[in-house]
């Protein structure tokens, strides 16, 4: 969990900097999510989890950035503290709007998963991606991006191979003080297949500061042997806008 502090730490420090940007510059807008959820007695655990977004849109451009980490510690039944799940995802994203509806992007995903059966998978994605839904209570965004993909599965030599990406990001705002979320990701290769689905309500405390539930299915067509293919996590954080 040594590692996994120092991303939440370090990922605070630059929300921070952001923060302070953001208060001469009206383009900057961001978010960080923080879950803890430690249990003592019959079981001893300690699960975190942190998420932190930056935008920064003007005129035809937006950037975005993101970071996620997530990790769980337990004791086996030796009184072995062990670590049972460990994740770090990064990326970067810049679209170029040619429309109102319509825009072309380049992303760059960084993805670590201890206990995925994978060292790392990475992938270079230039798309197009076309607002089916723009309200101002509710949007869809459609996306499809060729790409390549670079992976290494556990104890064999990296690799890389032609990637092709769909994704659906939906938001409908329910009300003033609760919004739902639904993100769908693809990611086709030769070798396997990997889907995300990030379902999510929040619920406002104020104006700066949300709860959030969300549930998430991760799933690989083909995987390592001893390895499951689908992966789900039920997760409640507090969320910080600024």
């Amino acid at each position: 969990m040594k590692k996994h502090n120092i991303v939440i730490a370090a990922v605070s420090a630059l929300l921070m900097a952001t923060g302070a940007q953001a208060a001469d510059k009206s383009p900057w807008k961001s978010t960080v999510e923080f879950g803890f959820i430690r249990t003592t007695g019959n079981t001893e655990t300690q699960t975190a989890a942190v998420k932190a977004d930056a935008t920064y849109e003007v005129d035809k451009w937006r950037h975005q950035g993101h970071a996620e980490a997530y990790g769980q510690q337990g004791n086996n039944s030796a009184g072995q503290s062990v670590v049972s799940a460990e994740r770090y995802e990064a990326s970067a994203k810049s679209d170029y709007k040619f429309s109102d509806r319509d825009y072309i992007y380049g992303l760059v995903k960084l993805q670590k998963d201890r206990f995925s059966g994978f060292e790392y998978e990475h992938n270079v994605n230039i798309g197009y991606g076309h607002k089916a839904i723009k309200r101002a209570d509710m949007e869809l965004d459609l996306e499809l991006a060729p790409g390549v993909r670079f992976f290494k599965p556990d104890n064999q030599s990296g690799d890389n191979e032609a990637l092709l990406s769909l994704a659906g990001k939906y938001w409908w705002q329910i009300s003033d003080h609760s919004k739902f979320t639904q993100d769908l990701f693809v990611d086709i290769g030769e070798s396997f297949t990997t889907t995300k689905s990030v379902t999510g309500i929040q619920a406002n405390i104020s104006s700066a500061l949300a709860m959030k539930i969300s549930y998430t299915i991760r799933n690989k067509s083909k995987v390592p042997a001893g390895v499951e293919r689908t992966d789900t996590e039920l997760g409640a954080t507090l969320v910080y806008a600024f």
